[in-house]
This record gives C-alpha cells, structure tokens and sequence, in this order.
C-alpha cells in the first residue's frame, strides 16, 4: 500500500502502545493463525484482528487496551469525532507472530487445557482464582517490553521488542483488506446458548477424531440427550453425549430442538483456542450460524474473547441420502 503521508516519521502516530508481555499478545493471535493474513482495525477501545477462511470461517480477536500498560490513540483534528475509526488494512499475521517469537515465546502444547479451578460470575461467564493461567509472568518468565505503533493510513505496522541489551525493530507491510463484512450472527433470533469448560469441548472435538470424520453435527434438545456432537467419516461415526447437569453445562438456553451440521476440519481450527481458554459459549440462530466465544484468562486477573463464526454445511443434491443414514445411526430425525 502506497504511503499517504510523507510526514509520518515527524508527526504524532496514529496508534501506539506497550506492553509488557509479548506472550499474551501471540497466544491470542495464535487462536485464530488458521490463515497467512489477517485484518486490522485500530479503534480507541482497543485492537481488532479479523481472519477468514473461504467466507465460511472467520476468527475474531480482539485486544482491549486494557491489556496494555500504555495505549494512545490519536487521530487528526479533522478526523477526532467520537464515531470516526480508521480504515482498516491488512497485515501478515505469520509474521506478527514470528516477531513477537523473537522474545523468547514457547510453544508448550495444551500446556494450558487441563486447568482446574473455581470460578465466579463475571460477563455471562465465570472466572477466579486458581493455578497460573496462561499469561501469568509466575510461569512465563519474560521480562521484553512489545512497542506498537502506526503512523498513519498506508505505512507500516511498527512493532519493536525490548529485552535487556537488545532492541528489536520490525516492520510489517499493511495491505488493502480483501474483505470488509463479517459473518452474520441473527442475535434476536437465537436458536441456542450453551455455557460449558471449553477443555470439555476441546476433548469431545478430539474424541471425534478418530473416525477422520469430514463432518461434524451439532444437536441440541430441551431433553434427553440434551447436547450431542457426532462425527462422520470415512472410518464411520461417533457420538459424544453432554447431560444437562449444571456442573457440566453451566448455561442450557435450547427452546427448540435444532440440529446443524458443519465441516468439521473448520471447527477443529478453533482447538488453539478451545486448549487455553476457560469457557466457551456456543451459540447458534435460526439460520444455522454458529458462534464459539472462548474466554481466555490473561496476566493480571483479567480475560480476553475470542470469537469463531461458522456457516452451516449446506448439503449437495448427492449428499442427501448419506446425511439420513448417518442421521437414523445416531438416532437424529
């Protein structure tokens, strides 16, 4: 994208901030690393990270400047009203990512799944105290400092990395987004709501696995069996049952009883997410569509969201009769 100012390097930027953790930074931003690309939308509230895969996926994560020790945003006298917001651009998301490796970030594996811990209400959700999450500096040890900045319309996303004795600068070449809309979730018309620990989802999807299925239906019910998750594939299918018990499923908001299937590669691109995250709410409307919103514990005692949106599979004329067997196997309709 061509530089729409040649004063950049000597005027205030549009966007910066600091923080002291890379780490928290690239674990949200690898929850949606499905993709090469990924859009930015700089707004005074915080950062929004925007990926989609073929218009049927999209993984949203968005970082509340409350995760930052320092957050500036400052656009020009012209453009400061209370509804303007810049355009947004595209940047690589591998090489964000690869960047904020330079401070030292592991990868430790599903180090994070297998938390167990109290939790009290908050958002919707629940939350409190219990072992080190994932962000905590008890178990991180780092001690770098990640600058972001951008200039304006058309330069480079800045990041810089502090450690000890060492500075590193990197900039990213912003595009022109490629998409603008995103993947619409009829909130007056939802068909469902389900609260449960996302380890419990992330395990079930896991569980599915076995069977190298293509596909993976999602039934809910007002009654038994409430919540079912079955898989069909080449090697056959399988099923994995949630009761309504509370202490399982903390949220069963199902008036109806609904049954969507999806392409089940596309939902296990969310494990990143569903592995470090605490909750997840699953919600889906009447046209199919469904959310996952993982809540993610951050350093400091707070949480991050992140969202996946996905399109129903919507069966060919030759997929109808395979979807019935599989269907009466389960005992579905």
């Amino acid at each position: 994208m061509a530089s729409t100012n040649d004063n950049a390097d000597n005027a205030a930027p549009l966007f910066s901030a600091v923080s002291g953790s890379a780490r928290q930074i690239f674990q949200l931003l690898r929850c949606i690393n499905f993709v090469s690309k990924t859009h930015v939308q700089i707004t005074k509230e915080g950062l929004r990270f925007t990926v989609e895969e073929s218009q049927v996926m999209q993984g949203v994560v968005f970082l509340d400047k409350a995760l930052f020790t320092a957050y500036t945003y400052s656009p020009s006298a012209e453009e400061d009203s209370e509804d303007f917001e810049p355009s947004p651009f595209q940047i690589s998301l591998s090489s964000l990512l690869e960047t904020l490796q330079i401070l030292g970030i592991n990868d430790n594996k599903d180090r994070w799944s297998k938390r167990d811990s109290s939790y009290n209400t908050v958002n919707g959700f629940s939350s409190g105290s219990g072992p080190p999450g994932a962000f905590d500096n008890r178990v991180l040890d780092m001690n770098g400092i990640c600058r972001l900045s951008y200039a304006a319309g058309g330069e480079p996303l800045c990041v810089i990395l502090e450690e000890p004795r060492v500075t590193t600068t990197c900039k990213l070449v912003t595009y022109e987004p490629e998409f603008q809309e995103e993947i619409p979730l009829q909130k007056d018309a939802i068909a469902q709501k389900i609260i449960m620990r996302a380890s419990w989802l992330y395990d079930a999807i896991n569980e599915l696995s076995s069977t190298s299925p293509t596909r993976l239906i999602i039934v809910s019910s007002p009654t038994a069996p409430y919540f079912t998750l079955s898989s069909s594939g080449p090697l056959g299918s399988a099923t994995v049952e949630f009761s309504k018990d509370p202490q399982l499923l903390e949220t069963f908001q199902v008036p109806r009883r609904t049954v969507n299937t999806y392409k089940y590669s596309l939902i296990k691109g969310a494990s990143r997410a569903m592995a470090i995250a605490s909750k997840v709410s699953i919600r889906s409307d009447e046209q199919g569509v469904l959310s996952l919103q993982f809540m993610i514990e951050v350093e400091g005692g707070g949480f991050s969201f992140v969202d996946f949106r996905f399109v129903p599979f919507i069966p060919e004329e030759g997929d109808v009769e395979e979807e019935s067997e599989v269907g009466e196997a389960e005992g579905f309709e």
